[in-house]
């Protein structure tokens, strides 16, 4: 199994190496092991739980819920904890989905309204002789 530096896991997955140190510090990522130099690395595993952090956080998880999750992962007994965490986030990510569907309908209503005004000013302005074509 290969170790990934912080450059790579960086490239990897997205996050900049400042919150990738910020969510070492909050203990969302851990334990990290050094090399006898001191330099962090990390393993696929780390890249895997990442994965899961960066769906989380880019679906609007707050991070008080994240290290709760984190919390809870670890211990085998929190199954049940675990999925209502993650139930009661679809929820909010669905209520957020639909109402952007909502906001991206009242633009394409928006849209629409526009393009009827463009094509009455542009009738408004063609000569007479072009109307009867």
């Amino acid at each position: 199994m290969s170790d990934f530096t912080p450059a790579e896991v960086v490239e990897r997955t997205g996050f900049s190496l400042d919150t990738l140190r910020y969510y070492e510090r909050e203990g969302l990522i851990g334990p990290i092991d050094r090399t006898a130099g001191g330099r962090r690395t990390y393993r696929q595993e780390h890249l895997d739980w990442l994965g899961l952090v960066k769906c989380l956080r880019d679906t609007g998880m707050p991070i008080a819920d994240l290290k709760r999750y984190t919390a809870l992962a670890d211990d085998e007994s929190t199954l049940e904890q675990r999925i209502a965490l993650l139930e009661s986030h679809d929820r909010e990510v669905q209520a957020s989905i639909d109402l952007l569907l909502a906001q991206q309908r009242h633009l394409h209503e928006k849209i629409a309204w526009y393009r009827g005004q463009a094509a009455e000013a542009q009738f408004a302005r063609e000569p007479a002789s072009a109307v009867g074509r």
